[in-house]
């Protein structure tokens, strides 16, 4: 039976006249017929020629509905795969959901908390109640420690699945997540001491809120930026 490698797999991409191939536990399949695949693209998110492992592991559907069609062939393992450590490589072979999924899971966490922080200060502006400030504190807090844990999963998704190649993506949105967190952890640092940094509103509170309201946009590209690598937009 015939062995693809990774760049050989990804020419049967569907595109072009090339036919639907897609690879799940090292077993390559022809899915060329099925009308989902059509174009070579399922669910304006999976693309043919790649390993889908992981993805099927999260589908709607049993990974047998692959064996409706034909088995051209098989996955070799790529060098990078056998560099894994033991217990590494026996857990995502074991759990391979595990590919794909820790930085997704994480990165909802920094995302809300981050847009909480601006959203219960503008409350408080409006109300000056002082309980919507703190709650802003409270977020801040736990912005700073979701968004390490974000950046952690989302470093371990790039190597794992993307082999840490430099992607165009990336370029923007890594440094948009460290200065990220480097404005969350200055507010945050800022916030416990002076707490009435905002009453009376000074300067400093200006510049205060300034960074606060910042926090919207950069949230914004970063997640549109991931979300353009699960679900690029269609040209």
């Amino acid at each position: 039976m015939k062995e693809f490698d990774s760049e050989e797999l990804a020419g049967y991409n569907g595109k072009n006249g090339n036919p639907v191939y897609l690879a799940y536990q090292g077993n390559v399949y022809d899915v060329s017929d099925s009308k989902l695949w059509r174009g070579g693209l399922h669910m304006k998110r999976h693309h043919a020629g790649t390993d889908l492992t992981a993805d099927i592991q999260a589908a709607p559907h049993e990974p047998d509905v692959l064996e409706r069609y034909p088995k051209v062939g098989i996955l070799k393992t790529e060098a990078a795969e056998q560099q894994l450590p033991p217990a590494l490589a026996v857990l995502l072979k074991k759990y391979p959901i595990l590919q794909r999924h820790p930085h997704p899971m994480t990165v909802h966490f920094p995302i809300v908390f981050a847009l909480c922080v601006p959203a219960f200060i503008f409350l408080y502006l409006l109300t000056g109640t002082k309980s919507f400030e703190i709650t802003a504190f409270h977020s801040l807090a736990a912005g700073v420690i979701f968004t390490v844990i974000a950046i952690l999963t989302g470093f371990y998704t790039w190597w794992l699945n993307y082999l840490a190649k430099p992607m165009k993506v990336l370029k923007i949105k890594i440094p948009l997540t460290i200065t990220l967190l480097i404005f969350e952890t200055i507010l945050f640092i800022w916030r416990i001491k002076t707490p009435e940094i905002l009453d009376p509103l000074g300067i400093s509170g200006v510049i205060y809120l300034l960074m606060v309201f910042s926090l919207i946009p950069m949230i914004t590209l970063i997640g549109w930026f991931g979300a353009s690598i699960t679900f690029p937009v269609e040209k």
